[in-house]
């Protein structure tokens, strides 16, 4: 497998290596099948709503304040400490392993490994998140994402196809597969697919210099879907920025 190089943001490795075991200190925690309360349900949304407007700081307070035995919670928490760039994520997310929400923790450790330079580890999460959460967009986009980057194209682009009929509103990953396209010096394909998703000139000229940069920087860094929540770009998951993601608190 070709060896990429990702400057502050990850360096591509050879799969195999092992997954990290379970942190300490969280038990299963409650089934995400059971009816949450109301007061749980409003304290939830709360939270979200403060992500939604920029205050992660004071949508964790409020999460920390909740039963830290429901999985949406600490899937919550892990978002933001992620977000904010806090240590802590790993633990959470880790902590998800055998519940019901095992699938965004490992999605939650892809986006975290590929963030600190370990792709090895950063794509074996995010393919074992896939095949979790095999209808989740955004874990078929960021999968697509890391294997651009990879240089292994035609599976980016069934990710990437995959996460379009996903989720139709979307256009991160039609952004991200114009990137590859331009990227294969497929112009005419790269100019229907804009075309067909309304994407402005701005976004279209992102996707080219990216492509461009892909070809001639095998450093460039990697960056996921919601690295900068509310701040859509034209390519998510090829910014020169840091890893990751999302829009708020799901």
């Amino acid at each position: 497998m070709k060896s990429v190089c990702a400057v502050a943001m990850m360096t591509i490795a050879l799969t195999g290596c092992a997954l990290k075991p379970l942190t300490q200190g969280y038990d299963g925690g409650a089934s995400c099948s059971a009816t949450p309360d109301k007061e749980h349900e409003l304290n939830l949304n709360l939270a979200r709503q403060m992500v939604d407007e920029g205050r992660l700081y004071a949508a964790l307070a409020n999460l920390q304040g909740m039963a830290q035995d429901a999985p949406e919670v600490r899937l919550a928490e892990a978002k933001i400490m992620r977000k904010i760039g806090r240590p802590e994520a790993q633990a959470l997310y880790q902590s998800l392993a055998g519940t019901c929400l095992a699938g965004a923790g490992e999605h939650g450790l892809g986006q975290l490994a590929v963030a600190s330079g370990d792709t090895e580890e950063g794509l074996q999460r995010m393919q074992t998140a896939a095949r979790m959460l095999p209808t989740d967009a955004q874990v078929r986009n960021d999968l697509g994402v890391v294997l651009m980057h990879l240089g292994r194209t035609d599976e980016a682009r069934f990710e990437f196809l995959t996460a379009i009929e996903l989720s139709r509103a979307d256009t991160l990953p039609a952004l991200n597969l114009t990137a590859l396209m331009f990227y294969e010096n497929k112009w005419q394909e790269a100019g229907e697919l804009a075309s067909r998703f309304s994407l402005s000139a701005d976004q279209v000229r992102e996707a080219e210099a990216r492509a461009r940069e892909l070809r001639g920087n095998s450093s460039a860094p990697v960056q996921l879907g919601d690295n900068n929540a509310g701040q859509p770009k034209a390519v998510a998951g090829l910014q020169q920025a840091a890893v990751q993601i999302e829009q708020g608190v799901e």
